[in-house]
């Protein structure tokens, strides 16, 4: 099974496209400067363990599991919010993109349907695809917080794609698991854990393919 079987291929964001995690993991020790050390550390190993998982759960998970403590969804918000202001500012960079990734994306563009599906904001997510210069690579672009597996299944409908020739490439787990919930095939990149599972067909670089 090789990626050439697909026409239509959704992309994860961060750790596919973009080497963002020292940033990502940076952001939340910033929105939570104020709160207990051990706590906050213990929020960068659940963020590091759950790639492809929105931000706003990821709040919502220190508040009410490591702090035990409620949060209203306007607050959930405000962090929100304030984490996107440090991401748009420090995830401009083009040098932080993986150009094995984005040198494929470029190539291939024009004879594919490609849609960027992350658990980044989406608000975020589209102006950070427009500062980089890889927007125009594809016909949507797709956030939190609606969740991962609602905006492919959303895609798949929209566009009328044919599940058996449509496939997500992702670096995590729940990336693998939200495709398997629409019934198309993953494509594991970027992670040595995934590749280690051997659950999906792995691709180690773009330029072999």
């Amino acid at each position: 099974m090789t990626l050439s079987n697909y026409k239509n291929i959704l992309w994860d964001f961060d750790g596919v496209i973009i080497d963002s995690m020292p940033i990502r993991e940076l952001g939340f020790v910033k929105i939570f400067e104020g709160y207990d050390k051990e706590k906050v550390e213990q929020l960068v190993a659940y963020h590091r363990a759950n790639g492809g998982m929105s931000r706003f759960a990821k709040i919502r998970y220190f508040f009410e599991e490591l702090l035990h403590t409620s949060i209203s969804e306007e607050e959930v918000y405000a962090y929100a919010d304030r984490f996107s202001e440090i991401m748009r500012e420090l995830l401009c960079d083009k040098n932080l993109l993986i150009r094995d990734c984005v040198d494929y994306i470029a190539h291939n563009a024009a004879t594919h349907n490609y849609h960027l599906v992350s658990a980044s904001a989406q608000d975020e997510l589209r102006f950070l695809a427009q500062q980089l210069g890889i927007a125009h690579f594809f016909k949507s672009i797709v956030g939190s917080p609606t969740k991962k597996a609602d905006n492919i299944k959303n895609i798949l409908a929209e566009y009328g794609y044919a599940h058996a020739e449509t496939c997500l490439i992702g670096d995590s787990h729940n990336d693998e698991d939200a495709a398997g919930k629409n019934d198309i095939q993953f494509f594991g990149y970027n992670a040595a854990e995934l590749e280690a599972s051997k659950k999906s067909p792995y691709i180690k670089t773009f330029s072999s393919l």
